[in-house]
């Protein structure tokens, strides 16, 4: 049985890039956006989609309401299931809507983009994994009280 060659060790291994730091000069940038904030935002808080004051969403229950939105418009959810959190008009839309996403197996929604337009208004949009074809859906909110509403939705 043959013996197993050795490899070569090297001394010392260069770091692959050199250390950053964001003080030497460099933009301050959130996430990917060089656009984005110069300062980075405060951790989220218990609140259902923001803290009225404008502070950062809560991304995970924004997809929670994208992913439950997909699930109705795919007819896997019936839409009672969020009749709470939707104006009259945006419901009566949803139901009139019925089954726009059509796919073999349940609806799985990315993670969504964003956008804070006005104080007391959220746009986000998600992309929607349904197979072979992939959709995008748009939501808007709109704090009404303390309470914050869908009051449109588009999918694409």
């Amino acid at each position: 049985m043959p013996k197993p060659v050795p490899l070569p060790r090297l001394a010392s291994v260069p770091p692959a890039d050199p250390p950053y730091d964001e003080r030497d000069g460099g933009p301050v940038t959130y996430g990917a956006l060089a656009l984005a904030p110069a300062t980075l935002p405060a951790p989220p808080v218990s609140y259902p989609y923001g803290r009225p004051g404008g502070s950062l969403t809560d991304e995970r229950r924004l997809r929670g309401l994208g992913q439950a939105l997909a699930e109705i418009l795919a007819g896997r959810r019936p839409p009672e299931t969020v009749a709470g959190r939707l104006t009259e008009r945006a419901y009566r839309e949803l139901v009139r809507a019925g089954k726009m996403i059509d796919t073999e197996r349940p609806p799985l929604t990315g993670l969504p983009h964003v956008q804070r337009p006005v104080d007391g208004v959220i746009e986000m949009c998600l992309l929607v994994n349904c197979g072979p074809r992939s959709r995008v859906l748009a939501v808007r909110l709109e704090r009404q009280g303390m309470q914050w509403l869908v009051t449109d939705f588009e999918t694409a």
